[in-house]
């Protein structure tokens, strides 16, 4: 392929020297020859690399790194035996310090870039003492390949299986129940949905997820299968009685020909089907469904930032778009004279009601519905809000949602987004309404990976 602006062509499988001038959004280094850029995996800025060139388009190409010739002084050997295979974690080869960089340069590019914001400081980002085993969620994908259970996440970029023993992200208790599944299943021979990249209709299991309580201990095991009748389950669940804290195995039902992790239907083998956990002093019940955030200290820090933008005095009225299970409506309730969470999803609305009444707060309602359409109701009720909060999912605020917003007018808006992306896009919409940008926080609440969260606060401009 001849480059625009090279003298020489660049063809897959060309080795070159490049310098590594930038990271791309998912944590990969960008190399450019002449102003082209290489996108090339695990190299960090301030690196000279010699590369092997994968993949040439017109205004950009891939390549893969063969030796580092300069090293960033943000280089570290990444502790995971699996992280150049595995693609749970996209930078464990950079420093946290190097991560948290990253994060924060991430939001500002996008910033500027998409929503054309260019006049707001973004603080550095709120990062972990300690950035490992933070999770208290796994979802480990399981297939047989040559007859031997597979169990492990998905390598970069593909659906291969990368068959692990340990995670060091998640909570040790994860790495616990993989071990007694590897061993239960492999003794019984019990079959897999996934087999050597095929798929077999009448295989057993196809997922396994663990959901550990951090604060009150609490461990669920959660067995996604094709069919209720699952051979010598009752072995398993004999075995997983000796783990501290176990309370609740539970057979999710998935016989649908769909990348979905979880079906329908549950079989509650042991226990009450969930656990509960606290995020700051409020306690939450969590099912195999509950939508509950996977790094609870993490998300901790993020509410009470949320809750601090808000600057609540006690006779606000509280709009809460997106609010899932109820968690951010909750940590507002102690400072709001009421707040009204909004929310699509009607198992999400049940959750979040009974986390309401969990905690003794009665100055929340629930209402199921789009966000857009309850918060025109709501006017139409004569119900303001003086602050809205919005906590969208990776795709953003719809736009009509932006639009109710603007119909109201609020004081304030709190902006909690996971992708910076649909976050500078949807500031910048907001911009255009008559909001102003005023504060920006990233919180890494995904130490290891490309992943971000954001929270944002604006204000009403005065015409």
């Amino acid at each position: 392929m001849k480059l625009k602006g090279m003298g020489n062509m660049m063809n897959k499988n060309d080795e070159i020297i490049v310098d590594i001038v930038d990271q791309g959004h998912t944590g990969e280094g960008i190399g450019k020859v002449e102003n082209y850029p290489l996108f090339i995996d695990f190299t960090l800025p301030g690196e000279k690399i010699m590369t092997k060139v994968l993949k040439t388009n017109k205004n950009y190409g891939f390549g893969k790194i063969m030796e580092i010739l300069e090293e960033s002084e943000k280089r570290v050997i990444p502790p995971c035996p699996y992280y150049y295979r595995c693609g749970g974690c996209n930078v464990m080869h950079s420093s946290y310090e190097g991560q948290l960089e990253f994060k924060r340069k991430r939001v500002k590019d996008s910033l500027e870039r998409i929503g054309k914001i260019n006049d707001v400081l973004v603080d550095e980002t709120i990062g972990m003492e300690e950035p490992w085993r933070y999770r208290n969620k796994v979802q480990i994908p399981l297939s047989r390949v040559n007859g031997k259970l597979v169990a492990g996440f998905y390598a970069r970029r593909s659906h291969r299986i990368v068959d692990i023993e340990a995670c060091l992200v998640q909570h040790e208790d994860g790495d616990k129940v993989l071990s007694m599944l590897r061993a239960w299943a492999d003794e019984f021979m019990v079959s897999t949905y996934q087999n050597d990249l095929t798929v077999d209709p009448k295989g057993i299991l196809r997922h396994l997820m663990v959901r550990k309580g951090f604060r009150t201990g609490d461990l669920m095991v959660v067995l996604v299968v094709t069919s209720k009748d699952v051979p010598h389950v009752d072995v398993l669940l004999e075995r997983l009685k000796a783990l501290v804290g176990f309370c609740s195995l539970v057979l999710n039902i998935n016989a649908k020909d769909t990348n979905m992790v979880l079906g329908d239907e549950d079989v509650i083998l042991y226990g009450e089907g969930y656990i509960r956990d606290y995020i700051g002093e409020y306690l939450f019940k969590i099912s195999p469904h509950s939508f509950f955030q996977v790094n609870p200290r993490q998300t901790e820090a993020m509410y009470n930032k949320a809750l601090e933008y808000a600057d609540l005095m006690g006779d606000e009225v509280v709009f809460d778009a997106y609010c899932g299970a109820g968690t951010i409506s909750l940590f507002l309730s102690k400072k709001a004279k009421k707040v009204y969470g909004i929310e699509i999803v009607p198992d999400a609305i049940a959750d979040a009601r009974e986390n309401a009444l969990l905690n003794h707060v009665d100055n929340v309602e629930f209402i199921v519905g789009k966000s857009e359409e309850v918060i025109l109701d709501l006017i139409n009720r004569g119900i303001k809000a003086d602050v809205v909060v919005v906590d969208p999912p990776r795709k953003g605020c719809e736009l009509s949602l932006l639009e109710a917003i603007r119909e109201i007018a609020p004081e304030k808006v709190v902006y909690v987004s996971c992708d910076p992306g649909t976050l500078a896009r949807d500031l910048g919409i907001l911009e255009s309404f008559g909001f102003k940008t005023k504060k920006v926080t990233p919180i890494d609440n995904f130490p290891q990976s490309f992943h971000v969260e954001t929270v944002v606060l604006m204000s009403r401009v005065e015409r």
